[in-house]
């Protein structure tokens, strides 16, 4: 997926085997916008510190792992669609799954990487779970300066699935269109969110008529279009909120009328307001 304005979508750097002697053999070194990020087959845990608008490239890895932002906004990349992943969130990404990420803002990125039991706590697809108090805590430790024998970190690390597992999925996976003309309607709300052009005009447009296009969405997205569309304007909400625009730009930028219809929305889909979410993430 592309979103040429509105994630900003470029990957760059690599990921390869390391070469540097100070590194545990097998090590994986990743270099994402100038950070360079270590992720040890010998230890599951990793932490990109303060990263700015990096993207890594498509890669994948033998383990599932854990991707939280514990400041800013992470984008997921995968082929069935994409996740925004806020502060209040964790994305699961299973064992072989190609993907790649973006961090929108000051963001700091921290992986946790999964034995394979507890990485059976979802089916083997992309997720996103919400993250609880308890939760963030225990990301933070695992992906923090403090050291531990492998016994505690497994004991942590089933306190984390045990809690992700109690909390469930949530619906912050955008679903990626296949059909040629639902592709052509994504394209046009990717660059511009707040078109306003209802289904009939946009089939117009692409060339489908609304009914197609309403049974397409449902039919591939599970959801109705103005369901999805809500979808892609709150994500494009949380990245211009980590970049630091206020609520009314926001609200506007994405296509609402008001703030208050843009502040009911964003509660409803990420489970706060953005003020309270933008305070949370400071």
């Amino acid at each position: 997926m592309v979103f040429p304005r509105v994630l900003g979508i470029e990957c760059v750097g690599e990921l390869a085997p390391s070469t540097d002697p100070r590194l545990a053999e097998g090590s994986i070194v990743a270099s994402v916008m100038g950070e360079i990020v270590r992720a040890s087959s010998c230890d599951p845990l990793s932490r990109a510190p303060e990263v700015a608008g990096g993207t890594s490239a498509d890669h994948s890895h033998t383990r599932g792992h854990l991707v939280y932002a514990a400041q800013g906004v992470l984008s997921v990349h995968t082929e069935g669609g994409t996740s925004i992943v806020p502060a209040n969130r964790v994305a699961l990404i299973p064992a072989g799954c190609p993907h790649h990420h973006r961090a929108h803002g000051h963001t700091d990125m921290r992986i946790v990487f999964l034995p394979p039991s507890p990485a059976q706590l979802a089916p083997a697809r992309p997720a996103v779970f919400l993250a609880s108090a308890l939760a963030r805590e225990v990301l933070l430790a695992l992906t923090g300066p403090r050291d531990r024998d492998r016994a505690a970190n497994a004991r942590l690390r089933r306190v984390l699935v045990d809690e992700l597992r109690e909390a469930g999925e949530q619906p912050l996976q955008l679903p990626e269109p296949r059909d040629d003309r639902l592709r052509a309607v994504a394209r046009i709300l990717y660059e511009q969110p707040a078109d306003n052009t209802p289904l009939a005009g946009l089939g117009r447009r692409t060339g489908a008529s609304a009914r197609t296009l309403s049974r397409l969405f449902r039919r591939e997205l599970g959801m109705s279009f103005y369901q999805w569309r809500t979808q892609v304007r709150v994500y494009h909400a949380l990245v211009l909120l980590a970049e630091g625009h206020d609520t009314t730009h926001v609200a506007h930028a994405c296509g609402w009328s008001n703030p208050s219809s843009f502040i009911a929305a964003f509660a409803a889909v990420v489970g706060t307001t953005p003020r309270r979410y933008r305070a949370d993430t400071r």
